[in-house]
């Protein structure tokens, strides 16, 4: 399924690069410029970023940008509290190895505050650069190089493949579980149990890999589903590593900060952020996030006192799209205290995660609020962001849904559509002539032709006999639109071709 020698998909960056300089010659083409969605990078996509964050950032790289009365009064006072945090003041200087401790604690109350009041403690979190970092240093914990059979890790299909390598360079085994398709890519304890089941005599899984919103699926966990992952992960004594990183806010939370006005100055009004950060990217009806911690907490005993959970985010993925900052954090829930100070080791033998980074993450997790000079932008600002994507979710399942030989299910979460290509047999025979998977025959083609640069089924892994095309949704409407436009017509053009 995951095959070392395809992933290739360097050539395909490659090839992308390379249509974009020939184009800035002044090659001719039946395109002007490239569309690239191969990642979930908002920025890269056309997004904008969102100012709050850059004018504070902008203010703690030039610190006598805190005196210029062209800044909003919160930025320059928020810069100066977060130099302040800083050794010497300046953010060129490193951190404590977990992080800064003032945006340690800001993150504690922050998930105190997702998860309904519920207890986090600042010790159990760790800052990284990035949350794919803290995946791989976790797995370096769990993983016993020197086992036999190998430690095995259940892990999702369709999923990123860094992922996938991260646990095969440390000599461990993915094991693959098939996400249902015709579910909407739902998550079914019935196929946890037959991944486990498969891995006997191959491996010793010690862990199940879950991301939720799910990248690039695009499906959103309900809360009876989280409930019957946590159980079996109880029964089977696996650790959790749950990649949380597109979260929402549901009514029992709302209820929950409309009776905690205190903590927001008796303003009423700051509901809407914490709302707008937690709903980044979730669409589907009848849809919320339920984040883990909570369920396992809510479960009671013997659950939440027993079953090992890491919990990942990242200031890369939401509205921040703020990727090449490099910072993200874990937390860790029911660990035992000598594995804590292993973990700790492990993490000290690295640097810090960049500063700049981690002030990022603090203002994700701590935004204006009302009455704050900068919250009606980043009201707006949030708003803007969340209506493109609302727009671009229902159009990409309309359009591609209308497509023969396309089908797509429902987004419901994540920055990714994934839909699923029906390709005739004689697409497929010129592909295998050309010693290329299906699906990147079609991206290739779709990039040469079409111009759109967009991510082959199988580099997230894939059913035997089915074919799939990545592609990130978080771009402006517009270029959605012509990206669109631009997919339907070579598409048309490329079913009739091979028919």
């Amino acid at each position: 399924m995951w095959n070392m020698k395809q992933l290739e998909y360097g050539a395909l960056a490659r090839r992308a690069n390379q249509i974009k300089d020939e184009l800035r010659q002044g090659v001719r083409r039946p395109y002007k410029e490239v569309i690239d969605v191969f990642q979930g990078d908002l920025h890269r996509a056309g997004m904008k970023p969102l100012t709050f964050i850059r004018q504070v950032l902008a203010a703690c790289v030039y610190p006598p940008l805190i005196n210029s009365s062209n800044l909003p009064f919160d930025v320059r006072q928020r810069a100066q509290e977060e130099l302040g945090r800083c050794v010497g003041g300046s953010v060129g200087s490193y951190s404590a190895v977990s992080g800064i401790p003032e945006i340690i604690h800001s993150i504690s109350e922050f998930i105190k505050r997702r998860d309904g009041g519920i207890p986090s403690h600042p010790e159990n979190i760790y800052i990284s650069p990035g949350s794919q970092w803290s995946i791989s240093n976790i797995l370096n914990v769990l993983v016993n190089r020197e086992a036999s059979p190998r430690t095995g890790v259940l892990i999702p299909v369709p999923c990123h493949n860094k992922t996938v390598l991260s646990i095969t360079q440390l000599g461990a085994v993915a094991v693959p579980y098939y996400l249902s398709e015709e579910q909407g890519w739902a998550l079914q304890v019935e196929e946890l149990q037959r991944a486990l089941e498969s891995a006997k005599g191959v491996c010793n899984p010690v862990s199940l890999y879950v991301i939720n919103p799910g990248n690039p699926a695009g499906y959103v966990q309900s809360q009876k589903s989280v409930q019957e992952v946590i159980r079996f992960a109880w029964e089977k004594r696996l650790f959790l590593l749950v990649d949380e990183v597109e979260k929402l806010l549901s009514s029992s939370m709302q209820a929950y900060f409309k009776n905690q006005m205190h903590l927001y100055k008796g303003t009423y009004g700051c509901l809407h952020v914490a709302l707008q950060l937690y709903q980044d990217c979730v669409y589907g009806e009848n849809c919320e996030f339920v984040s883990y911690k909570r369920t396992l907490s809510e479960m009671g005993p013997p659950f939440s006192g027993t079953v090992e959970l890491a919990s990942f985010h990242s200031v890369s993925k939401g509205f921040s799209g703020e990727c090449g900052l490099r910072a993200g954090y874990v937390e860790l829930v029911n660990l035992d205290a000598a594995v804590m100070k292993y973990i700790h080791t492990l993490f000290s033998k690295d640097t810090c995660a960049p500063v700049l980074g981690q002030i990022a993450l603090d203002l994700m997790t701590d935004p204006p609020k009302p009455g704050d000079p900068s919250y009606l932008l980043y009201k707006q600002e949030i708003e803007q962001i969340r209506t493109v994507l609302v727009h671009n979710v229902k159009k990409v399942h309309e359009v591609v849904n209308s497509l023969p030989g396309f089908s797509c299910p429902p987004i419901e979460g994540g920055l990714f559509a994934f839909p699923r290509l029906h390709l005739t047999p004689k697409a497929i025979q010129k592909a295998k002539e050309l010693g290329l998977q299906p699906d990147t025959f079609y991206c290739t083609r779709l990039l040469e032709e079409g111009g759109v640069f967009t991510g082959p089924g199988w580099e997230y892994g894939q059913k035997e006999g089915t074919y799939h095309i990545s592609f990130c949704i978080a771009v402006p409407q517009d270029v959605m639109e012509e990206l669109l436009r631009r997919l339907s017509s070579f598409h048309m053009t490329f079913m009739k071709d091979f028919s």
